[in-house]
C-alpha cells in the first residue's frame, strides 16, 4: 500500500488505522511525501508508541510493515517508481489552504492536477498491477468558486475517468468536509484563541460547515476500497452546524468569548456543499453514505437506481444546536473534550 501526502492529519490517521490490520494484515505500507522532517517525527511516534491494546499492534506493525519514501508527486519519475511496489493507493497529497491556493495556483494545478495524472500515467505506460486508486477529495470540488476546489474537481475527473483505459484498476474517490481538529481547521484555531481569552475570529455570522472526525474520514476511504465500484465517489452523511455556534460551543458553560467578524477569505465559500443539485440525480445511498456515480454513463455499471437526493446536500440545512455540537466535539476528539472539561 502507499500512501501519498501519509504526513498529513489524514494520512497519519489512515495509516494507523491500516497497521491494526482492520483491512488484513499489510505486506508494507509506505508513506510517500516530500517533507523529511515530518516523516521522522512520524516515525519517532510509530516506533514509540507507549499505550496497550491496540497500539501494541500499531508498534509491532510498524516495526515490520511502515516504510518512508520521499518524493513529490509531481515528479513523474520518482512517483512512478514508488508505486511500482504497491497495489492499493491512497492519494492524499494536496495542497489544500485555500487562500494559499488563491496565491499561487499553478502550485495547486502541478500537487492536485498532475500529481492524479502521474498515477495514471505511470499506470498506463508501466503497466503497473494497481489493484485500487482512491483519490482523496474535497467538499470545495462540488460547484468550485476557488483554485483548490477547481484543481480537486479535475482531480477527480482525472482519476475516475481513468477506468475507462485502464480496466484492470479500479478507480475511486472520496469526498468531505471540515475535519475536526486536522490541520488547518477552524476548531484548533477556536481552542487556542478561547484558551487565551479571545477573541475568537470569525468570516461571516452566516457561514456553515460540516463536521467529521477524522476517524469518520478513514471509515469513508476503507468504506470506499471495500465496497466502491469503479467510478464511483464517497460522500459521508455527517452533522452540520453554524460556526458562530461551533464557536459558542467550545467556550464554557456560562462564559462568553468576544467574537470578531473579520470578512470572507480569498475563495471561501459560504456554505459547504458536497452534492451538487446537478450530481443529486446520479446519487444513490448505500450503507450510510451517498455514492455519486460516474458522470460519464458508460462507467456506470447499473442502468437503473433511486436517487437518494432531491436537491444539493449542504452544510446550510439542519445545523446542529449548541448542546449537540458539544456532544459530537467531546466524542469526536480528545483534545477538544479535555479542554472543555476544564470549563
Amino acid at each position: 500500500m502507499l500512501v501519498t501526502g501519509g504526513t498529513g492529519s489524514l494520512g497519519q490517521t489512515l495509516v494507523k488505522r491500516l497497521l491494526t490490520g482492520q483491512m488484513g494484515r499489510p505486506e508494507r505500507i509506505t508513506v510517500f511525501s516530500r517533507d523529511e522532517a515530518k516523516q521522522h517525527y512520524m516515525r519517532l511516534d510509530f516506533m514509540h508508541l507507549t499505550q496497550r491494546s491496540t497500539d501494541e499492534v500499531i508498534y509491532e506493525n510498524s516495526e515490520q510493515v511502515l516504510k518512508f519514501r520521499i518524493g513529490d508527486v509531481r515528479d513523474y519519475s520518482t512517483f512512478a517508481a514508488a508505486l511500482r511496489d504497491a497495489d492499493v493507493v491512497f492519494n492524499a497529497a494536496a495542497l489544500k489552504q485555500v487562500p494559499s491556493c488563491e496565491y499561487y495556483p499553478f502550485e495547486a494545478v502541478q500537487t492536485n492536477i498532475i500529481g492524479a495524472q502521474n498515477i495514471v500515467r505511470a499506470i498506463g505506460e508501466n503497466k503497473l498491477e494497481i489493484e485500487t486508486v482512491v483519490g482523496i477529495s474535497t467538499d470545495k470540488a462540488c460547484k468550485p468558486i476557488n483554485v483548490m476546489g477547481m484543481t480537486k474537481a479535475l482531480q477527480e475527473r482525472i482519476l475516475l475517468e481513468a477506468n475507462r483505459d485502464l480496466p484492470e484498476t479500479k478507480f475511486v474517490c472520496v469526498r468531505y468536509g471540515n475535519v475536526i481538529a486536522s490541520r488547518g481547521s477552524i476548531i484548533p484555531l477556536f481552542v487556542d484563541q478561547i484558551g487565551k481569552g479571545g477573541p475568537v475570529t470569525i468570516t461571516l455570522a452566516e457561514m456553515t460547515r460540516f463536521l467529521l472526525s477524522l476517524e469518520k474520514a478513514v471509515d469513508t476511504v476503507l468504506t470506499a476500497v471495500r465496497e466502491g465500484r469503479r467510478g464511483e465517489t464517497y460522500v459521508p452523511q455527517v452533522a452540520a452546524a453554524k460556526v458562530v455556534d461551533i464557536a459558542r460551543a467550545l467556550m464554557s458553560d456560562g462564559s462568553e468569548v468576544e467574537m470578531k467578524f473579520t470578512g470572507i477569505r480569498p475563495g471561501e465559500k459560504i456554505h459547504e456543499i458536497m452534492v451538487s443539485e446537478e450530481e443529486c440525480f446520479r446519487t444513490t445511498e448505500r450503507n450510510g453514505y451517498y455514492v455519486i456515480l460516474p458522470v460519464l454513463p458508460e462507467l456506470r455499471d447499473v442502468s437503473e437506481f433511486e436517487s437518494a437526493l432531491q436537491g444539493e446536500y449542504s452544510s446550510a440545512d439542519k445545523n446542529l444546536d449548541i448542546p449537540e455540537l458539544r456532544s459530537l466535539l467531546q466524542s469526536a476528539n480528545r483534545e477538544i473534550a479535555a479542554f472543555m472539561a476544564k470549563g
